[in-house]
């Protein structure tokens, strides 16, 4: 059950922080920029440089939105449940057998 509740708290979270990121790209875009962002950065009559900078700035944002989502997400798992979920646990001891067997 603990694995189900992980997985949908993990989802939800990404889904949040993939309309966050949206907002907080058109408002940036629009800040920087003084117009709209590119509504489809891959159409050929959009200036190659806007383009490129919108994908720039985009991907940074929604890299750092989905990163602070998910931490968020990991803590309120780890206060409700008093372990972090399995598949992190996994991982974090893979990267502590790893680190010990090379010393």
């Amino acid at each position: 059950m603990g694995n189900l509740v992980w997985k949908l708290m993990a989802t939800g979270a990404a889904i949040g922080a993939g309309v966050i990121a949206r907002k907080l790209t058109d408002g940036t875009w629009k800040f920087v920029s003084g117009g709209d962002s590119p509504k489809n950065p891959d159409d050929p009559d959009i200036d190659i440089k806007e383009a490129i900078a919108f994908a720039l700035l985009s991907g940074a944002i929604v890299g750092l939105s989905r990163m602070i989502a998910n931490r968020q997400a990991t803590k309120l798992y780890a206060k409700s449940t008093g372990h972090l979920p399995k598949a992190l646990l996994d991982a974090k001891n893979e990267a502590a057998a790893g680190t010990k067997s090379k010393k």
